[in-house]
């Protein structure tokens, strides 16, 4: 069954067999993101991380392109262009709004995929590493652009970055600034899979069917295990490991998969 269920005409949201496709939807600023698109999109991730019967994330953009970053358009203005800066809202207030984004979007327990075509720059370059999985089309072109803009990393790319590629490599893509083509992206690491324009849908669409089919609290709680994992030592991780497989015991779903690998079946899992 499949539903869309989010009213802003900028982000979209669609809903199909546990599935969640998120895309941003304003493809002739090739999917810039407004201050308003960053708060639905605060809302959405919220939202999805409470609803247990959303399996899978996917994040994508509309048209030809991912995300070209924020919507910078006005944030040059001069400090004596009174107009312009009351209808501003403060540099600091506004990276909240960004920060808020990507913390949501980490906090998600379900596992997402970023699916791109075109560019994902900047913040939507960030957005894309900020998944789980980043899916690229042949077309795809990622750029840390922010020093050509006279700006510093942002939405958590100095955190993605180095856990993505290493220090190095983070600091080349950041420092130099340049776009580097889907190709360049996979051996660097920053992608899983680069696939012809024609392929992509459907295997983002065998991946999202897959992970829905898994069994939702233990998959949680290895991307919640992954992500803490350069944080902690081995003993902490064992810690984590050992406290993450007792909430997995206690759950239906793997007592489901211990049947059914006796009877020699796929499991069902529910997601309790």
């Amino acid at each position: 069954m499949a539903s869309i269920v989010y009213a802003m005409e900028t982000l979209q949201v669609f809903r199909e067999n546990s599935v969640v496709t998120v895309t941003i939807n304003q493809p002739k600023r090739k999917n810039a993101i407004n201050p308003a698109m960053w708060d639905g999109l605060t809302e959405i991730f919220r939202e999805i991380a409470t609803t247990t019967s959303d399996r899978v994330v996917v994040v994508t953009g509309a048209g030809d392109d991912f995300c070209s970053g924020a919507d910078l358009s006005g944030r040059g203005a001069s400090a004596g262009d009174s107009a312009s800066a009351q209808n501003q809202v403060h540099h600091l207030a506004a990276m909240r709004r960004v920060n808020d984004a990507c913390i949501a979007l980490q906090r998600l327990p379900q596992p997402t995929i970023a699916k791109v075509r075109g560019v994902a720059v900047g913040a939507g370059c960030n957005l894309a590493l900020g998944c789980d999985l980043v899916v690229a089309s042949q077309t795809a072109r990622f750029s840390e652009i922010f020093a050509r803009r006279g700006l510093s990393l942002d939405f958590g790319g100095s955190w993605l970055l180095p856990r993505r590629i290493g220090m190095h490599r983070a600091k080349e893509l950041a420092l130099l600034a340049e776009i580097i083509g889907a190709s360049d992206a996979l051996e660097m690491g920053l992608v899983n899979r680069v696939l012809p324009d024609g392929e992509v849908d459907a295997f983002v669409d065998g991946w999202a069917r897959k992970l829905a089919a898994g069994p939702p609290i233990a998959l949680a709680q290895t991307k919640r295990l992954l992500n803490n994992s350069l944080n902690v030592t081995l003993e902490e991780a064992l810690d984590d490991e050992a406290a993450a497989q007792t909430i997995n015991f206690a759950t239906s779903d793997t007592a489901e998969a211990m049947r059914a690998f006796i009877e020699k079946r796929e499991p069902k899992f529910t997601g309790r």
